[in-house]
Order: structure tokens, then sequence, then C-alpha cells
């Protein structure tokens, strides 16, 4: 156990921030389930719902730094492609 102040306010900080991201990383993967799930059902229109939430939800956390923007972007196009190539 750190005995500095600065390192054990470290240790909090870091934890909260770990569980912060771990619960954005949480949503994405969530969302990106949703949209799958939805082209699997075949059901273009909820999928083009659930891509619009996933969309949002994957740009929210490339601004919060959770992910790169280039790792979000490509969450983003994958998604979008998968979609779109439905009938």
């Amino acid at each position: 156990m750190a005995n500095i102040k600065s390192a054990k306010k470290r240790i909090l900080v870091s934890a909260k921030r770990a569980a912060r991201n771990k619960s954005i990383r949480s949503k994405v993967k969530t969302s990106i389930k949703k949209v799958d799930a939805a082209i699997a059902a075949n059901d273009k229109e909820a999928a083009k719902a659930a891509l619009v939430n996933a969309t949002s939800v994957i740009a929210k956390a490339a601004t919060k730094g959770v992910y790169h923007k280039n790792n979000s972007a490509r969450k983003i196009s994958r998604l979008s492609r998968a979609v779109n190539k439905m009938a």
C-alpha cells in the first residue's frame, strides 16, 4: 500500500476512472450486440434504429477518451456497412 499522500490519491483517482471507462465500454458492447441481434433477426428497421443509438454511444466514448477516434470510427464503419448490406 502507498504511504505518500499523492500516491494514495492516484490510486483512488485511477480506480474511479477505471470504473467509468469500464461502464462506458460495457455500454458500447451492449449497443453493438443490439445491432448484431437485429441484423441476425433480419429486421432492417430495428437494425437502423439500433445503429443510430450505437453510433451515438461509440462517438461519446471516443470524445471521453475511452476509445481512440480511429477505433470508434472503425466500429461505426463496420456496423454501418453490416446494416447497409441487409436486403
